[in-house]
């Protein structure tokens, strides 16, 4: 049987954490940011979690 391939384009999107969990960045921060507050541009610059039912997804995406 053949070696699956990585997603390229989750790779680029997604990481694993070294416990599992998927880490991912928000949307909403790459144009029109006069618009929105100094506070929320600060906080959309941060990286969160993926949700626990996605993350699973992702890592068979990922092969982690």
């Amino acid at each position: 049987m053949p070696k699956q391939k990585t997603h390229k384009g989750a790779a680029k999107r997604f990481k694993v954490t070294g416990t599992g969990k998927v880490t991912r960045h928000h949307a909403n921060h790459s144009h029109m940011l006069t618009g929105k507050t100094t506070k929320r541009k600060r906080n959309l610059r941060k990286a969160t979690l993926a949700s626990p039912a996605f993350a699973s997804t992702l890592r068979g995406m990922l092969h982690e």
